[in-house]
């Protein structure tokens, strides 16, 4: 969730109108518009403020990232000599050809 869009749903669930919130913080309503707007980038330390005058708090997490693809994959072929995968690549070139013209004939688009 963004920012802007967790500041409005904190305070909304708290209760608190814009100007109630700024009072709270001792900031004007304006500010609170600001913060509330889309692409607000508060600072971490102004959003956890923002959030505990709500009556909620901020966790940060930084869980290990991981893209999604097996890079023990990609490591395999690139241990390939280059002629090898360039076989490979034309092997699996020719096999999605055949599943194309096969795809195509099941559909009556082909003879």
């Amino acid at each position: 969730m963004e920012a802007d869009a967790l500041i409005r749903h904190a305070r909304s669930a708290a209760g608190l109108t814009q100007a109630e919130l700024a009072r709270r913080l001792g900031t004007s309503q304006p500010a609170i518009v600001k913060l509330e707007r889309p692409g607000a980038n508060p600072t971490v330390r102004t959003l956890d403020r923002v959030l505990r005058a709500t009556g909620h708090h901020l966790e940060l997490a930084a869980p290990i990232w991981s893209s999604g693809v097996d890079e023990s994959l990609i490591r395999k072929q690139l241990a390939l000599p280059p002629a090898e995968r360039l076989r490979d690549l034309e092997r699996h070139s020719a096999q999605m050809r055949q599943l194309m013209i096969a795809g195509a004939r099941s559909r009556g688009e082909l003879p």
